[in-house]
């Protein structure tokens, strides 16, 4: 165990940062700290092991390992050396731009899907298409009643926020009941879709995750 406390979990690494640390920093301390511990597992070395190879102590092996801490040209030096690979195996990554979709408030792309003709209102919020799979937000806006509610089936795995209203919302063989503050996560390729509108209007969050095949 490191002797220093570390913010870590196992859905990633997180630090804190001062006010006026440039955030391209610690986008660099966060390649350092994936390349290090890739290279070290790799070679079937604990982080004991690698900080005696490379002459520093355990809990700075630590803070390196889940970017805690700004590496010197020389630490650098030094842990290249004791996983025998060049400097620049290290900073692997950190010139990579990270994709992101910002949508100013009411400037979300309207989008028509099989609900349209009901009265229902969609707007795509940002979709991001990543290495493995594609990302799509929706902000979905139910007006009136309607004689007949669409029901969706898509690869992947949906997550619904209520934002306003209230309404009755099928999955499968169950209806929720979802108001203001509800969330659901649901496989996608279960029936889906509003079955009563009980208070309108409503507005929710749609986040749909596709699998690697969907996208």
């Amino acid at each position: 165990m490191s002797d220093a406390p570390l913010i870590r979990n196992e859905s990633g690494i997180a630090r804190d940062r001062d006010p006026s640390e440039p955030p391209e920093e610690l986008e660099l301390e966060t390649a350092i700290a994936r390349n290090v511990r890739r290279l070290r597992q790799q070679q079937g070395l604990t982080v004991a092991d690698m900080a005696a190879r490379v002459g520093i102590s355990k809990a700075m092996m630590s803070k390196i390992e889940n970017a805690q801490t700004s590496c010197s040209l020389s630490t650098l030096a030094m842990l290249a050396r004791g996983l025998d690979v060049p400097v620049t195996s290290l900073l692997r990554g950190a010139e990579t731009e990270r994709p992101a979709s910002f949508v100013q408030a009411g400037q979300g792309t309207p989008i028509v899907r099989h609900g349209s003709r009901a009265g229902h209102e969609y707007h795509q919020l940002g979709a991001l298409r990543g290495e493995h799979k594609r990302l799509e937000c929706l902000h979905v806006t139910l007006t009136s009643k309607s004689q007949e509610y669409p029901l969706f089936q898509h690869p992947g795995t949906e997550f619904l926020y209520m934002l306003e209203g209230e309404m009755d919302y099928a999955h499968s063989r169950s209806v929720y009941r979802l108001q203001p503050g509800d969330s659901l996560v649901i496989d996608g390729e279960g029936a889906h879709g509003p079955v009563d509108l009980i208070s309108v209007p409503i507005r929710f969050l749609s986040v749909i995750a596709f699998p690697d095949a969907a996208v």
